[in-house]
């Protein structure tokens, strides 16, 4: 029977810490999660509104894009009336990238590649420096330069690192090293060996993600078939699971992979896959569990079982969990039968006893509120 458990940690590849606001990444921090607003930055109260339902869903760094100079304005309110660490994403005007440095831009995500001559990237990384903040050279497949893609025929991982080294000869050639790297492509496997080659050679944090990855089941699948792979061989710092629409899934899906990889504290729920043999929605439970417990820290086994086959051995292995039947449920907790209630009952009976594991933990890791 599992007992409450600690996260259990992938050995990850040593990097060097660069700071992004209050966040560290690399060396030996956390792997972050982080998220991109798609709204207009102008519209500083729709933007506003989005970040704020970023950090309650728990992201850690939120990057929003800066195209023009109405957006800038918007992103200087908006610095104003954020705490999370604000990362400011550039192409081709170096100018905003100054300027979102000197509004308090934590980081700035730039291609030296599409940004402009030498003096120019000397000016984004003169500002950055003064401010203390930091630079992601990120390179996507779908930007690369033109003698690479000629040199190579078509965008490939060998061209997507060559970009992205570079790109770093050249900015630490500027005596500047508070670097992170990304260099995505939207195909998995490229992004894979990707950042394999591009591991091999740096120690700088790496980026971790898969470009125009898609809609949020086809984009969740193709970044976790990428990013499993690469965190399970140890490289990656931060990540983000680049989806389309609205962004807080984005950062439930990077969650739930960091927890599957056992690089993240956090409840998981098991469900059965549901079959004829079902006696109660076990889809519909399972849902409203995950909606609830995304404000628990505790790394708990949570069940929702559907019928008398599997449901109560696979009850009795989680921390809290219930099988349902005929018209009732079995409530179980740490492998022992709390009691049998009605369905409807089921899921407030279960939250209360996840609730006290959750109290229980925190206590035992000095941050409950026992």
């Amino acid at each position: 029977m599992n007992d409450i458990r600690d996260c259990r940690v992938t050995s990850r590849r040593p990097t060097r810490p660069v700071k992004v606001g209050s966040v560290i990444v690399g060396g030996h921090a956390p792997v972050s999660v982080q998220s991109m607003t798609n709204t207009r930055t102008a519209d500083v109260e729709g933007t506003l509104d989005q970040v704020r339902r970023l950090a309650q869903a728990g992201c850690e760094i939120v990057r929003v894009s800066v195209p023009d100079e109405t957006a800038l304005e918007g992103f200087r309110v908006l610095r104003e009336n954020v705490a999370l660490p604000l990362v400011a994403d550039i192409h081709f005007d170096h100018r905003l990238a100054v300027g979102s440095l000197m509004a308090g831009a934590d980081a700035v995500r730039i291609n030296p590649g599409n940004i402009g001559s030498e003096a120019k990237v000397r000016e984004v990384i003169a500002a950055a420096a003064d401010r203390g903040a930091s630079v992601r050279i990120g390179v996507n497949a779908g930007s690369l330069e033109r003698d690479l893609l000629k040199k190579y025929r078509h965008p490939c991982p060998q061209a997507l690192v060559e970009s992205c080294l570079r790109s770093v000869d050249l900015v630490e050639g500027m005596g500047f090293n508070d670097l992170k790297l990304s260099v995505k492509a939207s195909d998995p496997l490229e992004t894979v060996e990707a950042y394999r080659l591009l591991s091999d050679l740096v120690d700088y944090p790496l980026h971790l993600g898969v470009t125009e990855a898609g809609t949020p089941l086809t984009g969740s699948v193709r970044t976790s078939a990428a990013l499993a792979l690469l965190l399970a061989d140890g490289i990656g710092d931060t990540i983000r699971v680049s989806l389309s629409g609205d962004p807080v899934p984005e950062v439930y899906a990077g969650l739930e992979l960091l927890r599957s990889m056992g690089l993240r504290a956090g409840p998981g729920v098991v469900a059965c896959p549901t079959c004829a043999r079902a006696e109660v929605d076990v889809a519909e439970l399972a849902e409203e569990v995950e909606k609830r417990i995304r404000v628990i820290r505790a790394p708990l086994k949570i069940a929702v079982m559907g019928c008398p086959v599997n449901g109560p051995g696979e009850a009795r292995e989680s921390d809290a969990g219930i099988a349902g039947g005929k018209g009732s449920a079995i409530l179980f907790v740490r492998g022992k039968v709390k009691g049998k209630m009605t369905v409807d009952k089921a899921l407030d009976a279960l939250m209360q006893e996840i609730e006290k594991l959750e109290e229980e933990w925190g206590n035992r890791h000095g941050d409950g509120k026992g």
